[in-house]
C-alpha cells in the first residue's frame, strides 16, 4: 500500500521495524518472516499468556515449577569442579535457602551480578532437584532499589524462532509509545453499552495486563481491538456492496405465469424456507440495482427449485438466465433436474460445455445471441469470448468456492448488469458467512422438503472391514449402489491416490471385474467424468473415491456410504459426504469406519453426526472444535487473517460489526462526517486499501 493518502498521524506505525528499541536488521528480518513487518503489526501482536511476578516473601509461598519473585541475600558461590557442570550460588529469602543454578556462565560476570552478602531481587521458575530447591537461570536479577523494573504481571508474547521474550517485550513497549491518539470510529452508543476504552487506551491496556483476566478475549480492551478489526473488514465489504448496488441494475419484474406453471406440477408444496428465499430473490430482481445474494442450503434442502424460480423470473421479464456449475457432470445433473420444470413452463433450456464443438456449438451460440435459448446451463465454458447473450439478466453460480470473484465479474460483463445468485451446499456458521460473504445478502434454507428418508449413521471400527465388505456384497446383489470414500492421507493428493488405488484393488478382488469404479483428484478430468458416468448409469455398483465426490453428485440409487478413517475428516466434510446418499426412496446407510482408539475429540465429532443431520448445527460444532481456518480451508476461503479477533469465540461481534458498518454507510455514504473521517483512518490503519479505493479518498 502506498504512503500516498495515508493520514500523517499513522506514519510512525508504518515505519521500519528497526526504529523499535532492540530490533536490529537481523531481528527485523526474522520478525518479517513471521509476518511482523512494521510497528503496526507489532502493536497488534498481543500477549497470549502472562506470568505472575509479584514480589513474595519466600519461595515457600508457591509450589514447585511455578515462577516466583523474591528478595534474597546472596551466599557463597560454588564454581564447578569439572568443566561442563553447573555453577551454583547459594541464596536465602525470608524463610528458607535455595540455589541459583547457571550453565556455561562466566565466573567474573556472576560475581559482579551476585556479590556475596548483598541483597538482590530474583525472579524465575523454582524446581526441586534431589530434594533441593533451585532456580535455573533466573529471568530477572535486579538490585532491590530497581525492583519496580520487574512487572508484577509480565505479558508473554507468541514467539517466532530466533526472537526472545526480552526482545518482544522491548519492541512492543516501543510500538505502544508510537501509538497515536485517534478520533473515535465506533458508534458512541455501542462504546457506552459495552464499556470499551478509547483505541489508544485499549492498545496500552492490552500490552500491559495486570492480571490473567486482562489477557482473556472477554477483556474490554481486547474486545474493542477485535471489534476494530472486524468493523474495518465489514466496512470494506459494505463499501463493496454499496458500489455494487450503485451500479445500475436492470429491474426484472416477472408476472408469475411461468413459476405458477411449474409449481402446479410439483407433487409437494415448497417449504416455508424455500418460499421465503424465492420471495427475497424476486424482490431483489425487481430492484433497479444489482443483486448479489448467497443461497445457503443444506444437502437436500431444495436449492435447485429456488434457483429455477429465480431463472424463470428473469425469463418472465423478457430476459435470459444462466446456471453455472463447476464440472460437466454437475452441469448435466442440473440440466436433468431442471428439464421437467422447463418443459412444464414451456421454456427453452440448453447446455453449453467444453464438449460442444463445430456446427453444434455454432448453432447454440446463434440461438443464445438471438434469445431463442432462454435458460443456459453450463460450465466455465460460458465465459469464453464468443459467447454472447441477447439479454442476460441473472447468473446462478453453484458452489461458490470453485468460482473466484474475478469470474463472477467476468460473468457480470456478459450482460448489462447481471444479477448474481450464488448457491452453496456447505452450511457455514453465521460468523464465517459474514466474514466471507459479508458483501452479499444471504438467504438460508434450513428445512428439508417432505419425503426424504433420514440416513442411518453407524460407527464401526476398521478391524471389522470384512463384515462391511460382506454387507456390501449382499446389498449389491439386491441391486443397490455404494460409495467407498478412502481416508485423507496427510493432506497429500498423491498419497490419497495411492490409498484409493489400494482399496480399489482389494474391493475389485472381492466383487469381481467391472463392478467397482475408481475416482481420485489426480485423474485426468475426462477419465474422472467417465468413471462417474458409469456409476451414475449403474454400470458400476461400488465407487471408490477420495473426497472429490464431496460436492453435488446425485445418484438416487446409491444408498450406502462407507467412509474409511472417518475420524480424519472434518465434521462439515463428513456431513457433505453423507449427503450423497439418502436421495432416493430406499433406506440409506452411512458407515463411518474409525481407527480405535478414538481421541476424545474424534469420538465427539462422530457422535454429533450420529445425533443430527442438521448441517447448520454441525457446522457450528465444527467451528467450535477445529477453528475457522480448518473449517473453510484458509487457502481457498478468501477468509481474512485477523490478528486480534477470534472468529470462533467472538462470532457475535461480527454480526454487530456488519450491522454497524452498513448503518454508517447508509447515514454517511462518502464517510465525510466526524465519525466517517475517523473510520477512514481505521481503514488505513487496518490496511484495507481495497476499501480506500472504493471511497473517493479525500
Amino acid at each position: 500500500m502506498t504512503e500516498r493518502g495515508r493520514p500523517e498521524v499513522l506514519w510512525p506505525l508504518f515505519a521500519e521495524l528497526t526504529q523499535l528499541a532492540g530490533v536490529g536488521p537481523k531481528t527485523a528480518q526474522t520478525l518479517e518472516n513471521a509476518g511482523i513487518e512494521k510497528p503496526r503489526d507489532m502493536l497488534f501482536t498481543l500477549p497470549h499468556t502472562g506470568i505472575d511476578r509479584q514480589l513474595r516473601t519466600s519461595i515457600r509461598e508457591v509450589s514447585a515449577t511455578t515462577t516466583v519473585t523474591v528478595e534474597v541475600t546472596i551466599g557463597h558461590h560454588n564454581p564447578p569442579a569439572v568443566k561442563g557442570r553447573p555453577y551454583r550460588v547459594m541464596v536465602e529469602d525470608a524463610q528458607t535457602s535455595f540455589q541459583l543454578v547457571f550453565f556455561h556462565a562466566r565466573e567474573d560476570w556472576l560475581k559482579k551480578q551476585l556479590p556475596t552478602g548483598q541483597r538482590r531481587i530474583v525472579s524465575g521458575k523454582i524446581e526441586l532437584f534431589d530434594g533441593i530447591a533451585q532456580m535455573v537461570h533466573p529471568d530477572h536479577i535486579v538490585a532491590v532499589e530497581k525492583g519496580s523494573e520487574i512487572p508484577g504481571f509480565e505479558p508473554v508474547y507468541p514467539l517466532t524462532a530466533g526472537v526472545t521474550q526480552k526482545v518482544m517485550w522491548k519492541a512492543t513497549r516501543a510500538a505502544v509509545e508510537l501509538a497515536p491518539t485517534l478520533e473515535e470510529w465506533i458508534d458512541a452508543a455501542l462504546i457506552e453499552r459495552e464499556g470499551w476504552p478509547a483505541w489508544n487506551a485499549a492498545v496500552v491496556a492490552a500490552h500491559t495486563p495486570k492480571t490473567a483476566a486482562a489477557i482473556a478475549l472477554t477483556d474490554p480492551a481486547r474486545t474493542r481491538l477485535a471489534y476494530d478489526e472486524l468493523f474495518a473488514h465489514q466496512l470494506t465489504l459494505a463499501l463493496a456492496r454499496a458500489k455494487d448496488r450503485s451500479a445500475r441494475g436492470v429491474a426484472s419484474v416477472g408476472n408469475g405465469h411461468l413459476r405458477q406453471a411449474v409449481l402446479a406440477t410439483l407433487p409437494y408444496r415448497p417449504t416455508a424456507a424455500q418460499t421465503r428465499a424465492m420471495d427475497e430473490i424476486a424482490d431483489d430482481l425487481a430492484q433497479p440495482v444489482r443483486m448479489n445474494r448467497l443461497l445457503q442450503g443444506d444437502v437436500g434442502s431444495g436449492k435447485t427449485l429456488v434457483a429455477m424460480m429465480a431463472l424463470l423470473t428473469a425469463v418472465e421479464a423478457g430476459g435470459q438466465g444462466v446456471m453455472m456449475a463447476p464440472t460437466e457432470i454437475l452441469a448435466r445433473q442440473h440440466l436433468d433436474g431442471l428439464r421437467p420444470q422447463a418443459e412444464a413452463a414451456g421454456v427453452v433450456l440448453e447446455i453449453l460445455t467444453g464438449r460442444d464443438k463445430g456446427a453444434e456449438r455454432k448453432a447454440k451460440l446463434a440461438a443464445l445471441q438471438e434469445g431463442r435459448i432462454q435458460i443456459l446451463v453450463g460450465t466455465h465454458a460460458v465465459f469464453q469470448k464468443d459467447v454472447h447473450f441477447k439479454d442476460l439478466r441473472l447468473a446462478v453460480i453453484d458452489e461458490q468456492h470453485r468460482f473466484g470473484v474475478a469470474q463472477r465479474m467476468e460473468l457480470g460483463a456478459k450482460g448489462q448488469a447481471v444479477d448474481v445468485l450464488v448457491m452453496t451446499a456447505t452450511p457455514i456458521p453465521r460468523s464465517l458467512a459474514l466474514a466471507q460473504f459479508g458483501d452479499m445478502d444471504v438467504s438460508v434454507l434450513d428445512e428439508k422438503p417432505p419425503g426424504r428418508t433420514p440416513v442411518q449413521t453407524a460407527l464401526i471400527a476398521t478391524g471389522k472391514i470384512d463384515q462391511v465388505v460382506a454387507r456390501l456384497q449382499a446389498a449389491v446383489a439386491e441391486g443397490r449402489q455404494c460409495y467407498w470414500v478412502c481416508p485423507l492421507v496427510e493432506e497429500s493428493e498423491v498419497s490419497d491416490m495411492t490409498a484409493a488405488e489400494e482399496r480399489f484393488k482389494r474391493l475389485r478382488a472381492a466383487f469381481g471385474e467391472g463392478v467397482v469404479g475408481l475416482v481420485h483428484g489426480q485423474m485426468p478430468p475426462a477419465e474422472k467424468d467417465a468413471a462417474m458416468a458409469r456409476f451414475v448409469t449403474g454400470e458400476t455398483k461400488v465407487l471408490v473415491a477420495t473426497t472429490v465426490i464431496e460436492v453435488g453428485v446425485n445418484v438416487p440409487n446409491a444408498s450406502i456410504m462407507v467412509i474409511e478413517r472417518a475420524e480424519s475428516f472434518g465434521l462439515a466434510q463428513l456431513h457433505q459426504l453423507r449427503g450423497r446418499v439418502g436421495r432416493g426412496a430406499a433406506q440409506s446407510t452411512c458407515l463411518m469406519m474409525y481407527q480405535a482408539p478414538l481421541s476424545e475429540n474424534g469420538r465427539r465429532r462422530l457422535e454429533i453426526l450420529r445425533e443430527t443431520e442438521d448441517g447448520f448445527r454441525i457446522s457450528e460444532e465444527d467451528l467450535a472444535m477445529r477453528g475457522a481456518g480448518d473449517v473453510i480451508g484458509t487457502a481457498q476461503s478468501g477468509l481474512p487473517r485477523f490478528r486480534v479477533a477470534d472468529l470462533e469465540r467472538q462470532a457475535g461481534l461480527m454480526s454487530v460489526a456488519q450491522v454497524d458498518a452498513r448503518r454508517l454507510l447508509q447515514e454517511d455514504p462518502a464517510l465525510e462526517s466526524d465519525r466517517g473521517r475517523a473510520a477512514r483512518v481505521l481503514l488505513w490503519l487496518m490496511e484495507q486499501d481495497r476499501a480506500i479505493r472504493l471511497i473517493s479518498v479525500g
